[in-house]
């Protein structure tokens, strides 16, 4: 059996970011979405390099913590696809609209292949549930690491090509339309869990905006229960309370 971790990584509260775009809405979620995504993968990695390789329930806890990233990421992806991208393109005059058609469909080919990652980490994740061996543990690490990369490499070229275009064209009244047609199959718990991942860490303006896009009725749920439940499983996960 391996040794536990004693000295978990957490993130640094509110770190203000220097934005390189205007703070619209929609720059301001998937700003916050995005650090979220890249700190709990890299985290997971960390976390599972130290977890006893036979202890069912740990394992149970980290491979669980993947999968919900996993499902918020490609949710996320298939989101951008058929709902986001769409109206971003539609709203950007016709001149650019060649260029623009060009970065939406190399943001397409980046994602599809870390949908795949995604996928495989799926896979090694429900073999080492099953196996609760050293190799299956090390394996899960190694490619929640790979992932943390990938994530990191297609997220900072979306918000390099991506994100200047949202801010500069997407109207905030079609964002508001776009969250209100976004659909989610993350149970209502599963929800206020990520709420806390993206608020975690985020600057004040970003968390402000963040919880102003929430409906009244998640607002309220977040504050009678979501941030207690958040704050529990952030510790049964890491062994520490959250950065906020």
């Amino acid at each position: 059996m391996t040794a536990v971790l004693t000295r978990p990584l957490i993130p640094t509260p509110r770190v203000p970011i220097e934005p390189m775009t205007r703070s619209t809405p929609a720059v301001a979620y998937q700003r916050v979405l995005h650090q979220a995504m890249r700190r709990e993968f890299r985290m997971l990695g960390e976390l599972a390099s130290w977890a006893p390789d036979d202890d069912a329930a740990r394992t149970a806890d980290l491979t669980a913590h993947a999968d919900l990233l996993s499902r918020v990421l490609l949710q996320h992806h298939a989101t951008e696809r058929e709902l986001l991208w769409p109206a971003l393109f539609g709203s950007i005059p016709s001149w650019e609209q060649d260029d623009a058609r060009d970065v939406i469909g190399t943001w397409t080919s980046r994602a599809s292949e870390l949908d795949h990652l995604l996928r495989d980490l799926s896979t090694v994740a429900r073999q080492w549930a099953v196996a609760e061996t050293l190799p299956a543990r090390d394996a899960f690490a190694r490619g929640c690491e790979k992932l943390a990369d990938a994530v990191d490499a297609h997220l900072a070229a979306e918000e390099h090509d991506l994100l200047p275009l949202l801010s500069q064209y997407l109207p905030d009244g079609e964002w508001a339309a776009l969250t209100r047609a976004a659909t989610t199959t993350l149970s209502g718990r599963e929800q206020m869990l990520v709420l806390g991942l993206a608020l975690e860490d985020a600057c004040a303006l970003d968390r402000a905006r963040l919880l102003a896009g929430l409906s009244p009725t998640a607002r309220t749920a977040w504050r009678v229960f979501g941030r207690r439940d958040f704050h529990a499983a952030v510790v049964r996960l890491r062994g520490a309370p959250p950065a906020a």
